[in-house]
């Protein structure tokens, strides 16, 4: 058999010194760990084994918890159509309305959603949303009756029944510019009536007399594709409009027709920060707008703004024979929102956020 060679035991034996070495130094730390254990004072350990569980049992408890689900802005704009009643303002007693229901993890809502645009864009000009997210509670429930937004309150912001149509003086004019084009569109759809009670599209809400029918372009923030395809050219204008509201839940925009002997009841609508433009297009006598307590009559051609966070109504008092009142009716941007705040708004209010 050949013999080792001396390089090759050499190795071997510096290897199985480096091993024992190991050993030694393994063993060495074992006892000396075993005597720090022995040497510790009783209170220690408790204390310790004590803080140990209750890790153990908070990893468990957060293990089992199910994620916090918010409830999204636009399931507590949409109103439910429970009883026939649609679109908005009648208190349907639904606990997936915000009008309602009392939701109180709306404003934590809107804080996070507030956190999260901050944090991809600016804090800077988010003061008065801060505030009136922070403070909401209190403003809705200190607010006159006069002006009671239901959902939310945007603090000091000038607050006026109706504005001058200086306020958005450019919209006003681009939609008077074009009553015909609205009022042909309106004509051709209205035509379906005569064939059967509620044509496809319309929706009809609930009034203490009469019938109020609304045909939607743009509802809470969201089109409506089978109506715009019906009334294209007044879908195009709206994006011609500078101040229209069109990416969150408090903007619309239809066509809303009351009949002869049509009362719609006072109520409020969810914010201050919009205000409401009406656009005549068929105006009948004995025919008024009530906001805050003071009357208005439409005019044919003519924009009406007014503020609907106030306490308003409307009725059609006017002779069968004279047909139904009829206006275009848009949301626009409260004229002393700032456009940092408006981004802000769309972020916060998008619709399904």
């Amino acid at each position: 058999a050949p013999h080792p060679r001396p390089g090759c035991t050499t190795m071997s034996a510096e290897w199985l010194l480096g091993w024992s070495w190991s050993l030694d130094g393994l063993r060495d730390c074992i006892a000396a760990g075993i005597q720090s254990f022995r040497d510790c004072d009783a209170s220690a350990l408790a204390a310790v084994a004590c803080l140990l569980l209750l890790f153990v049992w908070y990893c468990y408890h957060v293990g089992r918890e199910q994620p916090r689900a918010y409830a999204t802005v636009n399931a507590l704009m949409q109103s439910a159509e429970a009883n026939g009643v649609q679109n908005g303002f009648a208190y349907c007693h639904s606990a997936e309305c915000v009008r309602c229901g009392h939701h109180d993890g709306l404003n934590q809502k809107l804080y996070h959603n507030l956190q999260e645009y901050a944090k991809r864009y600016s804090w800077s000009g988010m003061g008065r949303i801060h505030k009136g997210i922070r403070e909401q509670g209190r403003y809705l429930n200190s607010r006159p009756s006069i002006q009671k937004p239901e959902v939310f309150f945007l603090p000091d912001l000038p607050t006026a029944p109706y504005f001058s149509r200086d306020a958005q003086k450019h919209d006003v004019e681009v939609l008077e510019r074009n009553f015909q084009t609205i009022l042909c569109e309106f004509e051709t759809l209205y035509k379906a009536f005569s064939n059967c009670s509620l044509p496809q599209g319309w929706k009809m809400n609930s009034t203490p007399s009469g019938e109020w029918f609304t045909f939607y372009l743009v509802n809470q923030g969201m089109c409506v594709p089978r109506n715009c395809r019906r009334c294209p050219r007044t879908y195009r204008l709206l994006g011609s409009l500078r101040t229209c509201i069109g990416n969150n839940v408090f903007g619309n925009a239809c066509i809303s027709v009351l009949s002869p002997g049509t009362v719609i009841a006072e109520h409020y609508g969810p914010t201050n920060i919009r205000i409401r433009c009406h656009l005549g297009l068929k105006t009948p006598s004995n025919c008024e707008l009530v906001v805050g307590g003071e009357p208005q009559c439409w005019a044919e051609g003519r924009c009406l703004l007014f503020d609907d966070s106030f306490l308003h109504t409307a009725f059609h008092e006017g002779p069968p024979e004279e047909g139904p009142r009829v206006v275009f009716m848009v949301d626009l941007w409260h004229p002393n929102v700032a456009a940092a705040e408006r981004q802000a708004l769309d972020f916060i209010f998008a619709p399904g956020r």
